[in-house]
Order: structure tokens, then C-alpha cells, then sequence
């Protein structure tokens, strides 16, 4: 199954920095967005290392390890060991850590793996999915019933999260299995976008910008992935956006 795709990170409105970092990789089949945890001292390095090292992994160890699942779980623990150490050994960059989300197709399987907030979509028949699993303190209480998605919008301490690559010695990603359809499009992005644009406006330009996937192009994903960044930045900017699409043909 062909995959078309294109990604970008950008600053936003009011960060001095981009604590954000992308990767995609057409011919590895392999999409990640990492997002440095704000606040925290060395988020961007710490996001660097994961696009930088996740891949090397995954070259690596793909033909040693067959199984897709076990090989992102093993490269994304590796990939927090590399992260851990180094703010250990440099009391400037102690504390840091990243969110990831990573897409990772082999054959017509999708393989998602994700620690953190930053997520996966899938837009099928027109509709929206989120396909992972947020690593937060809202979502912990959306698990247990105490809340809502539509309150656990409205949470202050909605940006909590709960896991992260890098912060502790050891990480437990989710890692899920998708069947991909050909016309499937999927979005991988940090709480930049899906933190200031919501499911339906997302959605509603996802259905504007490609509203035929199979005869989408990849300037046409180029131009929806910055639209939903321009979206983000009118609604106030205030994180690093980034924004991956891949669409199966």
C-alpha cells in the first residue's frame, strides 16, 4: 500500500523556543512527533534525542526483532535509557523528558506506539478517531468515569501528564495495532494543535483540504498541514505546534 505524507513543526505565537521535533521518513515507513516537556530544563533536547535515536533503532533491530510491537517498545525504552542517562550526567538537564507519538507502517498494518499527551487520528469515511490513548491526569479521570471528554476539555490541569520518555529510569509505552485501509489518513501531533483546535474544527479541514483521500496529493497535505497550524496560531499559539498527515493509496 503507497503512503503519501507531510509534516511540519512550528514555534507558535508566544515560545522563544521549539521544544517540538518531527521526523518522517517515507521510505521507513516510520512518523514521529515528540514534544520536550515545557518547563522543564533541556524539553527540546530531550525531543531531539527521540528523532534522532528512535529511528537508529528501528533500523537497527527491525530484522533481529519481527515483531513490530515488541520492536517499538524495545527501541522507545533504549531511546528513554539515552534521554534518563544524559540528564543524569548534566545537572542543567536534569528533569528533562518528551512525549512521542510514533506511526510505524509494515505491510498493511499500522503500529502506533505512544507515550504522553501528543496523539494519533485516524479520519476514515470522513469521520475523526483518535486512535491513542492520552498519558494524562484528565485522562486518567475520563478512564475511571469521573469525568467526561467534554469536561476533561475544560480542565486546568489538563496538560498533567502522567508519562513521559526520558524523565524516569523506565517508560511503558501503549502500543496498538491498526488494519489500514487504503483512503485511511492519519494525523500525528502534539497538544500544540489538538490543545487549541478542536476534534470537529480538525475534522471539518481535514474534510476540506482532502476531501477525496485517494486522489489526494502530497502538495494538498502540505497545504492542510498548515492550515491546522495556522488554525492553532489564530486560536492563540500559546504551545510549539506540530502536525504530521499520512494518507494510504
Amino acid at each position: 500500500m503507497a503512503l503519501i505524507s507531510a509534516g511540519v513543526t512550528d514555534i507558535g505565537m508566544t515560545r522563544k523556543t521549539n521544544q517540538d521535533s518531527i521526523y518522517v521518513d517515507e521510505e521507513l515507513r516510520l512518523y514521529v512527533v515528540a514534544d520536550g516537556m515545557g518547563g522543564h530544563n533541556g524539553g527540546d533536547i530531550a525531543s531531539q534525542l527521540t528523532v534522532e535515536h528512535f529511528p537508529q533503532f528501528v533500523r537497527q533491530l527491525k530484522e533481529e526483532m519481527k515483531d513490530p510491537k515488541d520492536l517499538l517498545k524495545n527501541c522507545i525504552q533504549q531511546v528513554n535509557h539515552k534521554i534518563y542517562s544524559k540528564s543524569q550526567s548534566d545537572p542543567l538537564l536534569k528533569g528533562m523528558g518528551t512525549t512521542m507519538v510514533a506511526n510505524y507502517f509494515q505491510a498493511n498494518n499500522l503500529y502506533l506506539s505512544n507515550v504522553g499527551d501528543s496523539r494519533c487520528y485516524l479520519v476514515q469515511n470522513g469521520q475523526l478517531y483518535q486512535l491513542s490513548r492520552d498519558h494524562s491526569f484528565v485522562q486518567e479521570l475520563v478512564n475511571q468515569g469521573i469525568y467526561s471528554r467534554d469536561v476533561a476539555k475544560n480542565d486546568k490541569q489538563k496538560n498533567v501528564i502522567t508519562r513521559t520518555v526520558g524523565f524516569e529510569p523506565n517508560v511503558d509505552p501503549d502500543i496498538f495495532t491498526y488494519k489500514v485501509c487504503k483512503n485511511d489518513l492519519f494525523l500525528i501531533c502534539s497538544d500544540g494543535l489538538h490543545g487549541k483546535v478542536s476534534d470537529s474544527d480538525i475534522l471539518h479541514l481535514i474534510n476540506q483540504f482532502i476531501p477525496d483521500p485517494a486522489n489526494a496529493s502530497k502538495d494538498d497535505l502540505k497545504n492542510l498541514v498548515q492550515s491546522l497550524i495556522d488554525q492553532a496560531n489564530m486560536n492563540g499559539g500559546q504551545d510549539n505546534i506540530s502536525v504530521i498527515i499520512t494518507v494510504a493509496q
